[in-house]
C-alpha cells in the first residue's frame, strides 16, 4: 500500500524535505489515479517533467543530424555511426520495464533525479568521447537515464494530479514528445554548422542541473511500503525481446540488412513468447499483462499503439520528402516542419473543453479520423504547393494528433488501481517506444516499396505520397478500437455529463 496522507503541492515542500511523501489521499477511493486535490502548483510539476522529457527527445533527434560530422572526426564510415543510436535503444529496451519497480522501491523522486543525473553524465561523456567505442558506452548510459525519465515522469504526474485536472496536466507532458522530433533536426543543423557537434551534448548539462534542483524542490517521493520482489527472469527475457525487436525494426529500414533484421525480429518474438507464457503466472511480472484485463487501459494501449505508427513515421518521412523530393534545404525544411509543433502547443488550451463537451469516446472517434486525415493530406504535397499551404496543413495535423495522444495517455489510467500505477506506466511506455520504432520501420518500408514498384533509384514525390497514405491508412484502423470505448469512459476525468460544479473547470 502507498502511505496515506492527503496533501496538495502548495504544502508539499516541507514534506519533501522530510523524505517520503505518500501518493494518495486518505479519503481517496481505492481506484483513484491521483489525490483528491492537485494543489495550485500542479502545472509546475507537469512543466518540470515535460522539460526533462523535452531534453531527451531533442537530444535523440539532434544527434541524427550530426552523425556524418561525427563519423568524419572519428575516422569511420558514416553508416557505422548508427551503433551510437542503437546502443541508446538497447538501454531503453532493457530498463524501461524496470522503471516502475525501482520507483516503487526507492521512490519516484529519487529515481527521477537519478535518471536526470545519469542522462547528464552520459551527455558529458558523449561530448568528451575521443573514439566511437567511448561514445557508444556513453550513449548506453544516457539511455539508462532516458529509460527512467519517461515512465517515472508520467508516474509522478499521475500521483500528483487529481482526475479533474489530468487532461490539462497530461497535455503539457505530451508536448515534448511531439515537438522534440520536429525541433531537433534544425537545431542540430545549426549546432553542426556554426558550433561543434559536441555542443549537442553539452547543452543538456544546464537544463539537467536546473531539472535536478526543481525535482527536489517541487516533486514528492512517492513510494510503496511493501514493493514487490524484482522479476529477474522477466527482466532478462523482456530485455532480449524488446532489444531484438527494436534493433530488428530499425535495421529493416536499411537496404541490405533484411536477413539480419528478420533474425532479430524472430529472436524478439520467441523471447517475448517465453516471457508472456510465464508472466501470466507471476504476480511480480516486470511487465504486468494482467493490466490488459482493464478494458479502458487495453483499448488505449491497442488504439494508441496503432496511431503511433503515423507519429513515428512522420518525423522520418516529412523532412526527407522536402529535402530529397522537393529539393528544399535543411534549414528551409526545418522552418516548415516546426508547424506541427505549433499545432501541438495550440491544442493544449482546447483539450479540456473538447473532452468536457464531447467525452472521451466521441472525441477519440472523430478526432482520430481527423488526425490521420491531416497527415494523409501530406501525401498531396508537391514542390508547387505554396509554403503557407504546407504550413497550414501541418499545423492542423499537429493539433489533432497531439489531442489524440493527450486523450489516450490520460484515459488509459482511469480504471487502474493505485498499487498498479508503476507497472502501468512502465507497460505503457514500453509499448509506446516499441510502436514509435515500428512506425519508422513501416514508413521506410513503404517508401522503399513504392520506389521498387515504380522502378525509382531515388525517392520521388509520388513515392513519399504512397508512404504517407500507407501509414495513415494503418492508423485509421484504430477507429475500430475507439468505437469500443464505453460512453462513460473517463467521465470523472473529462467532466462530460457531470454537474458543472464537479466537472473540469
Amino acid at each position: 500500500m502507498l502511505r496515506p496522507r492527503r496533501r496538495g503541492l502548495a504544502s508539499v515542500n516541507a514534506e519533501v524535505r522530510d523524505g517520503i511523501v505518500p501518493a494518495a489521499g486518505a479519503l481517496a477511493k481505492t481506484r483513484d489515479v491521483g489525490p483528491a486535490g492537485s494543489g495550485q502548483n500542479y502545472r509546475i510539476v507537469a512543466l518540470i517533467i515535460a522539460s526533462a522529457l523535452f531534453m531527451e527527445f531533442v537530444d535523440a533527434t539532434v544527434l541524427a543530424t550530426a552523425l556524418p560530422t561525427m563519423a568524419r572526426d572519428f575516422g569511420v564510415p558514416a553508416p557505422t555511426m548508427s551503433i551510437a543510436l542503437t546502443s541508446y535503444l538497447l538501454a531503453l529496451a532493457i530498463f524501461i520495464p524496470a522503471s516502475g519497480v525501482l520507483a516503487d522501491r526507492y521512490g519516484s523522486r529519487v529515481i527521477f533525479r537519478a535518471a536526470i543525473l545519469l542522462f547528464m553524465v552520459g551527455s558529458l561523456a558523449c561530448g568528451q568521447a575521443p573514439t566511437l567505442e567511448i561514445i557508444v558506452v556513453a550513449r548506453f548510459v544516457q539511455g539508462i537515464g532516458g529509460a527512467m525519465m519517461i515512465p517515472v515522469g508520467r508516474l509522478v504526474l499521475l500521483r500528483s494530479v487529481a482526475k479533474k485536472d489530468m487532461v490539462d496536466a497530461m497535455s503539457w507532458l505530451l508536448v515534448p514528445a511531439l515537438i522534440g522530433p520536429i525541433l531537433g533536426p534544425p537545431l542540430g543543423g545549426f549546432i553542426v554548422t556554426y558550433l561543434d557537434w559536441r555542443w549537442i551534448f553539452y547543452i543538456n548539462l544546464p537544463v539537467g542541473l536546473l531539472g535536478f534542483w526543481l525535482v527536489g524542490r517541487f516533486i514528492a517521493n512517492f513510494r510503496e511500503d511493501h514493493p514487490p520482489s524484482f522479476d529477474v527472469r522477466g527482466f532478462f527475457l523482456s530485455g532480449i525481446s524488446l532489444g531484438s525487436l527494436l534493433f530488428g525494426f530499425e535495421m529493416l529500414s536499411h537496404p541490405g540488412e533484411g536477413r539480419a533484421a528478420l533474425l532479430l525480429v524472430a529472436i524478439g518474438l520467441v523471447a517475448g513468447a517465453r516471457y508472456v507464457a510465464g508472466a501470466w503466472r507471476r504476480k511480480n511480472a516486470i511487465l504486468d499483462l494482467g493490466l490488459l484485463r482493464d478494458e479502458t487501459f487495453r483499448l488505449s494501449v491497442i488504439a494508441g499503439s496503432i496511431m503511433r505508427i503515423t507519429q513515428g513515421a512522420q518525423p522520418f518521412l516529412l523532412p526527407l520528402m522536402m529535402q530529397i523530393g522537393f529539393g528544399f534545404s535543411a534549414a528551409r525544411s526545418g522552418s516548415i516542419t516546426v508547424a506541427t509543433a505549433i499545432g501541438s502547443l495550440a491544442m493544449k488550451a482546447f483539450a479540456p473543453r473538447i473532452l468536457r463537451r464531447f467525452g472521451f469516446r466521441r472525441a477519440l472517434i472523430v478526432n482520430g479520423v481527423l488526425a490521420a486525415a491531416g497527415y494523409a493530406v501530406c501525401g498531396f504535397f508537391g514542390p508547387a504547393w505554396p509554403l503557407w499551404g504546407i504550413f497550414g496543413v501541418l499545423v492542423f495535423a499537429g493539433f489533432f494528433m497531439s489531442f489524440q495522444f493527450t486523450a489516450y495517455n490520460t484515459i488509459a489510467y482511469d480504471g487502474i488501481d493505485k498499487r498498479q500505477m508503476s507497472s502501468a506506466t512502465a507497460f505503457y511506455s514500453t509499448l509506446q517506444q516499441l510502436m514509435l520504432s515500428l512506425g519508422i520501420c513501416i514508413g521506410a518500408l513503404a517508401l522503399h516499396g513504392a520506389m521498387l514498384a515504380r522502378g525509382h533509384a531515388a525517392p520521388a514525390p509520388a513515392d513519399f505520397s504512397t508512404a504517407f497514405w500507407i501509414v495513415t491508412g494503418l492508423s485509421l484502423t484504430a477507429t475500430f478500437w475507439n468505437l469500443r470505448f464505453s460512453d462513460g469512459a473517463g467521465r470523472e476525468i473529462s467532466g462530460h455529463g457531470m454537474p458543472s460544479d464537479e466537472a473540469v473547470d
